[in-house]
């Protein structure tokens, strides 16, 4: 992970498909995604497959990740909030907007430290909601669930886990962030006979670097993620014990709220199977109906997007050396590219994520100026009215007479 962004907006990574944002002085309408532009069909999954002459070969194995969803993948449209729901959306805003510290660590007694621009940016719009959602909609437990998340992420050291700390527990491709499922949610594989590791703290870590990870790689209009676990040639050392698995869930649920869209899991041996039947008990029901097994996946993800191990037409060779820093500079750039859009629309706490993704959703500002545009064509008297009133407040000059 890159150091911490500084405050003023920085500068747009120049790639070649990475249209630079506008100014700070222009519209605040979102620039140019960051590699979110639709690819044709067949365009992603050739892009990591070109040779020095520019030409595709189908054979040459993929080593990095895709950039964006094939053009038929749509994230659906995100359900329109009540009056009522609305309402507790900006109880919450206004609670969240007015924090200015957050605790070091759980507990009463906790030290606390000014809240960063990091963290303030993490409250978006749909986070809120995404809480909101979480607990039923109850706005004192949403604020201070999100509270209570900071403060994880403070304490667990999640903006500090580097990427060369991470790198040894996926050397062997344990778990790949590779292509986008037929909603455009990046795909997570998971790999256990691919462990490589001892157990250990960091193997936790790892999953939650990667989940960071994926997040980054979201595009516009979409908050969820797809699992993909293979359990082919797996052992009974290789997988979570019930007290990682335990740890692994508080972790999903409580701080990730939301975040799973699907979760997919194939060639699944007897001693998983017990595995799951001791730790479904403790799996949300909204969570537990998203668990598929041994499904077809298929109709899950588009075959142009899904790895040949799990049924689809991709050719992906994991080589740590290209996939590892390829993945972290994407991720980097899509952080830079949103931290950029965020500070040039002030700094908001509550902003939109598809305009901090770039997507076609205006920023709070320009929503709030739309908002002021359309009352005004609503109520074109509403002009006429304020000319009216600053015409009787002007003094007449004309009669006054003038003393020497």
């Amino acid at each position: 992970m890159s150091a911490p962004i500084s405050s003023e907006a920085p500068a747009i990574p120049q790639e070649a498909d990475v249209p630079i944002p506008a100014t700070s002085n222009s519209p605040t309408k979102a620039p140019a995604a960051l590699s979110n532009k639709k690819p044709t069909d067949d365009e992603t999954q050739k892009s990591a497959a070109i040779v020095p002459g520019g030409e595709p070969i189908a054979t040459l194995p993929i080593k990095t990740p895709f950039v964006a969803p094939l053009s038929a993948s749509v994230p659906p449209p995100p359900p329109t909030l009540t009056a009522a729901q609305q309402e507790k959306y900006d109880l919450v805003l206004a609670t969240v907007s007015n924090w200015t510290v957050v605790p070091e660590k759980a507990g009463k007694a906790s030290p606390t430290s000014p809240i960063t621009d990091d963290e303030r940016i993490w409250l978006t719009r749909e986070c809120i909601l995404r809480y909101l959602r979480a607990t039923k909609w109850s706005e004192p437990e949403a604020s201070k669930r999100l509270l209570d998340t900071l403060t994880w992420r403070r304490e667990y050291g999640v903006e500090s886990h580097t990427a060369d700390y991470i790198s040894p527990e996926n050397e062997t491709g344990k778990q790949v962030i590779i292509g986008f499922d037929n909603a455009a949610r990046p795909c997570l594989y998971l790999n256990p006979a691919k462990q490589n590791t001892q157990r250990s703290e960091r193997q936790i870590q790892h999953l939650v670097f990667m989940l960071e990870r994926v997040i980054d790689l979201t595009g516009p209009g979409q908050e969820t993620l797809s699992l993909l676990v293979n359990f082919k040639s797996s052992s009974n050392s290789s997988g979570p014990n019930v007290s990682q698995g335990r740890q692994v869930l508080n972790i999903l649920q409580t701080h990730y709220p939301e975040r799973l869209g699907r979760a997919l899991v194939i060639n699944v041996p007897w001693f998983v199977w017990g595995f799951f039947k001791i730790i479904t008990p403790f799996i949300d029901p909204l969570t537990r109906e998203k668990l598929k097994f041994n499904e077809d996946l298929r109709s899950h993800i588009p075959k142009a997007h899904l790895l040949s191990g799990f049924g689809g037409d991709v050719n992906f060779e994991y080589d740590h050396s290209i996939y590892w820093p390829s993945l972290i500079k994407l991720a980097e750039d899509r952080r830079a590219a949103q931290k950029a859009r965020w500070v040039q629309a002030g700094k908001r706490v509550g902003e939109n994520e598809g305009y901090l993704k770039g997507g076609d959703q205006e920023s709070l500002v320009g929503s709030e100026k739309a908002l002021e545009v359309l009352a005004k064509q609503e109520d074109p008297k509403q002009d006429a009215d304020l000319d009216e009133k600053k015409l009787e407040a002007t003094p007449d000059v004309a009669g006054l007479k003038i003393v020497e």
